[in-house]
């Protein structure tokens, strides 16, 4: 591995703590869909490829697309996997030159948006044949000389919203049909790690390492307010769900206070600290009125009841589930479970997607 990889993908391991890029020797086969008694446990999981990340849903949802980064050593570029949402078959894939990790995808499904965090940048790749039909590269450096990490993207009226990982950080503001960037929000703090569309606000919620919650203006693209909810204690916030109807934000940390924090989310205020252990992605269920978190370390995704917050239901999911997708009629959970290091930054076999039905 080269050293810039090297250095970037530490970078991009540190600040999202557990969610760094995958390494192997060489891409491993697509296996085989495996059913786990699906009348009973209404469970499909699935081997599907090295480096796996987060997930987006078409609109119509008959497609499910998930990045992949593939592998690191000897292995160029990465893919996006096109499943079928109800088997998880492959109906399609996208083979890019450049490594993916978070989507987002435009309301009319054409489009899918693929942040390469190593090269930091930003693909637009067509549905319709696979193609990267544009992409945009950040100018900005870090000390070392490196790309700023391009992890999490958020699309909002026509306007991604990408997250830099980066001490300070920034979040750039691009026009979602030019990929022509707008502007650039600075002094995020350190590392961005989440972002959020708030529909009861309308602002959107930043979350970073440094253990602050920023909450942008998107008419001004500013940042209005800087919430530090755990207040000196340490704390790298990573994920948030919303609750629109009660006002409350969910947001995760499973690296130094490994909580699921309830906040007020007009004044940022704590109402409750959910004692869960570590948590890494979170999504709210306003259909079944249910919280999820995935837990890379006890390798478990848990469902809370949302008012009482009791754990209704655990599933092992071993050994280390990643991020979550939300079907839009609530009634179906998409996870991304991934593999864990080995010394020689080798894994001992492909990512996997886990089908979860509710109902």
């Amino acid at each position: 591995m080269t050293k810039k990889l090297s250095a970037l993908a530490l970078l991009v391991a540190a600040s999202l703590s557990g969610c760094a890029a995958q390494h192997a020797a060489k891409p491993a086969p697509e296996a085989q869909t495996t059913v786990t008694a699906p009348a009973e446990t209404g469970v499909i999981k699935r081997e599907l490829a090295d480096g796996l990340y987060e997930m987006v849903l078409s609109p119509k949802g008959d497609a499910l697309y998930v990045a992949s980064s593939e592998g690191f050593k000897d292995v160029q570029g990465g893919v996006i996997y096109k499943l079928d949402p109800a088997t998880l078959k492959t109906i399609g894939r996208s083979h890019t030159d450049l490594k993916n990790f978070a989507l987002a995808i435009s309301p009319d499904g054409s489009t899918v948006y693929a942040t390469n965090s190593l090269d930091g940048g930003i693909s637009a790749i067509s549905t319709a044949d696979g193609k990267v039909k544009n992409r945009l590269l950040f100018t900005e450096r870090n000390k070392e000389g490196f790309p700023y990490g391009a992890r999490q993207v958020l699309l909002h009226d026509g306007t991604l919203y990408i997250g830099g990982v980066a001490d300070p950080a920034v979040v750039w503001v691009v026009d979602a049909e030019t990929l022509k960037l707008k502007k650039t929000i600075k002094n995020a703090g350190q590392w961005v790690t989440g972002l959020l569309w708030s529909e009861q606000t309308q602002r959107i919620y930043v979350a970073n390492g440094g253990g602050e919650i920023l909450i942008v203006n998107p008419r001004t693209n500013r940042i209005e307010k800087r919430w530090k909810p755990l207040g000196d204690k340490p704390a790298l916030l990573l994920n948030m769900a919303e609750d629109k109807a009660t006002g409350r934000l969910f947001v995760t940390d499973n690296s130094k206070a490994k909580t699921t924090l309830v906040l007020d989310i007009h004044t940022g205020d704590v109402l409750k600290q959910l004692d869960v252990g570590d948590s890494l992605a979170v999504k709210f269920n306003a259909k079944r009125n249910e919280l999820y978190i995935t837990q890379r370390e006890s390798g478990k995704l848990l469902s809370l009841d949302a008012t009482t917050y009791a754990v209704k239901q655990s599933w092992d999911l071993p050994p280390n589930p990643n991020s979550l997708l939300l079907s839009d009629d609530g009634q179906t959970l998409f996870v991304t479970v991934k593999q864990p290091f080995n010394k020689d930054h080798s894994t001992n076999g492909p990512d996997s997607v886990v089908r979860i039905a509710l109902k």
